[in-house]
């Protein structure tokens, strides 16, 4: 969850691979006009984007972090849909990545110092006329239609095992809460990147409790985690839950009616590897019930189905590059089930600092690859 991490960022074990630069566009062009990539210098004050202008296409950013806090940086349409996002970025790095703006209009450009709040915010304007689908490579629209499908599979049953846990939560019946809980979550953990671009739906379905810092209630799943693990269920328990599950049906209506384009996937399936580094691989995602490596390999698997849905391209336009991310995916997967518990996995608390280490270096050695597919998929 990328709205609430200020415990995080003090404990984030961060990659340290940037996506590769890339600025082709489907035609030949450069994606953002003839000037190239624009580039973005965040601190830990400031977001200082060098054009705040660029036609309807793809548009290619390049962010460095100038600052001493872990940094992300987002392009968000009207309603604060993300359009596009890059996250962990470390002090001194840079990363690169490409997003799709079709359509002209003002969207805005943010940098998260810290990863926490609404962000250093300014307008961005996409000018020109609403831009032809990216690429009419028939793999690429495949690909979309496909990784469409697995969303939209992925909410159904992320609906339907919320409403169950839910039942749960209302009828007092914790240890069966308790167990449903990781399960439950794993849906959402698969296709998160789609999840959070309904504007404030996400912390208010995943947020922890840092949310209250940033003037938002704490409720959702996390709450509710608490309440079971913590706490125990209070009076407004029941409540909680109710808001839980109206929250999720809308979210799940809106992913699935979502329409997406490649670089989504790509840029998905690197953000959910994201994710793992800066919330599960810490333990800070799961703090009361410590299931993170249910989360763990919830990511891992959302980001190998988006890379499923673009492995026809990709295995035409790079085969060395499916190789690589086929090898260290194994590696990375043969690992983490040395940490299975029966259906499940042991709890993030049972894992040594060496097991930590060991997974934080498989998890890199797998982002790597993965990192460059936006740019493979840009000439695409």
């Amino acid at each position: 969850m990328t709205t609430s991490r200020a415990r995080a960022a003090l404990l984030i074990l961060p990659l340290t691979l940037g996506l590769a630069a890339c600025s082709g566009a489907a035609d030949g062009s450069e994606t953002t006009g003839s000037g190239g990539p624009i580039a973005v210098t965040a601190s830990d004050t400031a977001c200082e984007v060098a054009r705040t202008e660029a036609p309807a296409g793809t548009v290619e950013f390049a962010v460095t972090n100038s600052g001493t806090k872990v940094n992300e940086f987002y392009v968000y349409a009207e309603g604060d849909r993300i359009m596009g996002e890059v996250e962990n970025i470390g002090p001194g790095l840079s990363r690169t990545f490409h997003v799709e703006l079709a359509e002209p209009g003002t969207y805005q450009t943010a940098c998260k110092p810290g990863m926490v709040g609404d962000g250093i915010r300014a307008d961005f304007t996409v000018t020109g006329s609403s831009a032809a689908a990216k690429s009419d490579d028939e793999k690429l629209t495949a690909a979309t239609t496909d990784y469409q499908r697995y969303v939209s599979s992925q909410a159904d049953e992320f609906l339907e095992e919320t409403t169950e846990f839910v039942g749960l939560v209302k009828a007092g019946k914790v240890e069966e809460a308790k167990a449903l809980y990781p399960t439950a979550r794993s849906y959402w953990e698969r296709i998160e990147p789609v999840a959070e671009s309904f504007g404030d739906l996400d912390p208010k379905i995943d947020g922890r409790e840092d949310v209250v810092e940033e003037g938002m209630e704490f409720t959702g799943y996390h709450r509710l985690e608490k309440d079971l693990w913590e706490t125990g269920l209070r009076s407004d328990s029941g409540a909680i839950a109710d808001r839980l599950l109206a929250d999720v049906t809308e979210l799940v209506a809106k992913a699935k009616a979502v329409e997406l384009n490649p670089l989504q996937l790509a840029n998905g399936s690197k953000a959910l590897l994201d994710e793992i580094a800066t919330g599960k691989i810490t333990g800070e995602e799961e703090r009361y019930s410590h299931t993170d490596l249910w989360d763990f390999e919830a990511n891992f698997e959302g980001s190998k189905a988006a890379i499923q849905a673009l492995r026809p391209f990709l295995r035409e336009a790079d085969p060395d590059l499916v190789a690589t991310i086929d090898s260290r995916g194994t590696a990375l997967g043969d690992l983490l089930e040395t940490h299975r518990d029966g259906d499940g996995f042991v709890l993030y608390t049972e894992l040594t600092p060496a097991d930590v280490k060991k997974l934080t270096e498989a998890l890199d050695a797998f982002a790597e690859p993965v990192a460059t597919v936006a740019g493979a998929v840009a000439k695409g």
